[in-house]
């Protein structure tokens, strides 16, 4: 099943090419990496246990999703963050963020449940509390 591109999504080129580059861990570390300073690909190149050359094409794939800006001069190349295309996708994921949120209210309750103290005699506040408002059955119908 393929989806054809909508009018609604007039950047989803741009989306599929940075959700493909943030998928490798190693990009992932690299954009950490270059957060606020711009860095030689040499030396973004001795953090890690691969090749330059491995390195090297992780850069590339980043500079083509526009993550990643690459200036060279001679022999030298710099690396420095884009923040723009990630502040795109992160607008794109919010539009979802309605499908989780309930879940985030849920696990604060269930959170707050937690936090009640518990009695030394190993009953929590929680039991006693309701076994005070339980009300009594009816008794049929009158």
């Amino acid at each position: 099943m393929s989806a054809k591109r909508s009018d609604q999504d007039p950047e989803g080129g741009v989306l599929d090419a940075v959700f493909a580059a943030l998928a490798d861990p190693v990009r992932r570390s690299i954009l950490m990496l270059l957060d606020g300073r711009e860095l030689l690909v040499s030396e973004i190149a001795g953090q890690f246990e691969i090749s330059l050359q491995a390195v090297s094409k992780h850069i590339h794939v980043l500079v083509r999703a526009g993550l990643v800006h690459q200036e060279r001069t001679g022999r030298i190349s710099r690396c420095s963050l884009v923040a723009g295309p990630i502040y795109e996708a992160s607008i794109w994921l919010n539009r979802y963020s309605k499908y989780w949120q309930g879940q985030f209210d849920l696990l604060a309750a269930a959170l707050q449940d937690v936090d009640e103290p518990i009695s030394p005699r190993g009953d929590d506040a929680r039991q006693r509390s309701r076994s005070k408002t339980k009300t009594k059955p009816k008794r049929g119908r009158e």
